[in-house]
């Protein structure tokens, strides 16, 4: 990590530039904070930062004076960045007689930051990799500078010479991924990860390049050892022994993303880059644990949430405590994420989406998730599942759990709230009732509620509401010589055109002849 040092007289300003991006992401730390140009003066010989971000108008000593004097009398020299409130090409122009790496104008726009960061983050790494000797091959920084950019043909010769490798052939970056159950960085797999690798590839004096990523991952750079060329079974087959010893010598479960071959080391940042792009077709079915960047990136992934029949029948299976149901629903689930491809967030934004959906349930009978084992373990489950077997385990628990918590919540094991709700409905058919009113009288899900009513019943509820409202509205044509739209107000319609349509529908003749017809009978 490169050190950073911010200096600024307002407490506002540091405490600002260092909450707005992430600075770890970007290879820096904060080490220390000035609010004037004296203190960091101090500072800078003693924290010796790789980096210093100053306001240029300061009490005491600001920011042109406290660079001139670092420059001229300082052991340490790091590079500076300098803030001003005032576009004033003066200042920008004396800045720069000192070689101030950029001037950035209040108020700090976060991507012009994060950019200005990334260029000399590479410079420093370029600095050190330049600086490095045979007996202190600087691995780490190494990766980084390669991964992230294409360096320059100067540090590529440096690089090149350093580690006794060839500019000019086959190189392939691979994402190992240790999908232990484990959350990032609990066991650090750096060290026997590279012991079992350089035995793998045969490499005796020379280092393998390889970096700790986040997510438990690791990088690497496979070694020219093969001729390049197209995917083929015996590719494909070495990938295949080298995903075995690794799970084999490290007892746990592995998965290789393995990037496009590039024909020149200081372009294995594209290499780099396909291998992230297959990270997204994790949960796809068919590759075992083998990820490579030309069987999948040309295959379209989907986005989008699984479909609604689905996601009703589990909900549904759920507040009927059926486990056969909701296992045959979750089954399907996890299906479609395999055979249509579904993206990492389109599986995140299901699973969030099921919970959501069985969450209200419960909180619906006053019940907390909290209350649940699984809860927290599913909530979480990006920082530790990294597969789909391990992730439809822990969801499954879940919904279990929560099918049994809901059934206990509402006092019986199932359906038996049905014949309350319908002997409801034949009660208060005269009222303004809806299925979404009666689901939350009876603290039931609307859908499940539905559900559950067509399956007892053979009919929808409003199917069910629609011919209890039109005989009551029969028996009083027959029996009263009331307008229509009083009857139809007294039955539960709102709208007397809206009650004649509805009638109309189920008997074949207007509310009017009906009446007449019955008249003309007498």
């Amino acid at each position: 990590m490169h050190k950073v040092l911010i200096v600024d007289d307002e407490i506002f300003v540091r405490k600002g530039l260092i909450n707005l991006i992430d600075w770890s992401s970007l290879q820096f730390e904060i080490c220390g904070e000035a609010e004037n140009g004296l203190a960091a003066l101090n500072l800078i010989q003693l924290l010796t930062p790789d980096l210093v971000i100053v306001d240029i108008r300061m009490p005491v000593l600001d920011g042109l004076e406290l660079i001139r004097r670092v420059t001229a009398e300082g052991e340490h020299q790091p590079i500076f960045v300098i803030l001003s409130g005032y576009p004033d090409f003066s200042y920008a122009q004396q800045a720069f007689r000192y070689n101030v790496s950029d001037y950035i104008l209040k108020p700090v726009d976060e991507k012009e930051l994060t950019a200005t960061l990334k260029r000399i983050a590479n410079i420093m790494n370029q600095r050190q990799l330049l600086s490095m000797t045979r007996e202190k091959p600087l691995v780490e920084i190494i990766m980084e500078s390669l991964v992230q950019a294409e360096p320059d043909d100067q540090v590529m010769t440096q690089i090149a010479h350093t580690l006794e490798l060839p500019l000019s052939a086959p190189y392939t970056y691979v994402i190992v991924e240790f999908q232990d159950e484990l959350a990032h960085r609990e066991i650090d797999y750096l060290l026997p990860l590279q012991t079992v690798l350089q035995r793998y590839f045969h490499l005796e004096r020379q280092p393998l390049l390889i970096h700790a990523r986040d997510y438990n991952q690791y990088g690497f750079i496979v070694p020219p050892s093969r001729p390049n060329g197209q995917i083929d079974d015996t590719e494909r087959m070495d990938y295949r022994k080298l995903l075995q010893r690794l799970e084999n010598n490290l007892s746990t479960k592995i998965a290789l993303f393995i990037g496009h071959t590039v024909e020149h080391l200081k372009q294995i940042v594209h290499s780099r880059t396909s291998a992230d792009e297959c990270l997204n077709y994790r949960f796809a079915a068919g590759f075992n644990g083998l990820f490579m960047a030309k069987e999948l990136l040309d295959m379209s992934l989907y986005y989008f949430d699984v479909d609604e029949e689905l996601h009703s029948k589990l909900i549904y299976e759920v507040e009927a405590n059926r486990d056969e149901g909701y296992s045959n629903a979750i089954d399907a689930i996890f299906k479609a994420f395999q055979e249509r491809y579904f993206a990492p967030g389109a599986v995140a934004n299901t699973v969030r989406r099921s919970m959501i959906a069985t969450i209200n349930i419960i909180r619906q009978l006053e019940g907390t998730e909290k209350n649940l084992a699984w809860f927290e373990e599913l909530l979480n489950w990006q920082r530790k599942y990294r597969n789909l077997n391990q992730l439809k385990h822990v969801f499954k628990n879940f919904i279990e759990e929560a099918a049994a918590y809901i059934a206990e919540k509402r006092g019986d094991k199932g359906e038996g709230n049905i014949e309350k709700v319908k002997k409801y409905i034949d009660g208060h058919f005269r009222e303004n009732i809806y299925l979404k009113g009666i689901a939350a009288e009876f603290h039931m899900n609307p859908i499940y509620l539905g559900q559950l009513f067509r399956k007892n019943y053979g009919a929808y509820f409003n199917e069910y509401l629609l011919s209890l409202r039109v005989e009551e509205a029969k028996r009083l044509l027959r029996q009263t010589k009331k307008r229509v739209y009083e009857i139809a107000e007294q039955v539960g319609f709102q709208n007397a055109d809206y009650f004649a349509t509805q009638f109309e529908k189920l008997e074949k003749m207007t509310p009017t002849d009906y009446r007449n017809k019955m008249i003309d009978q007498k």
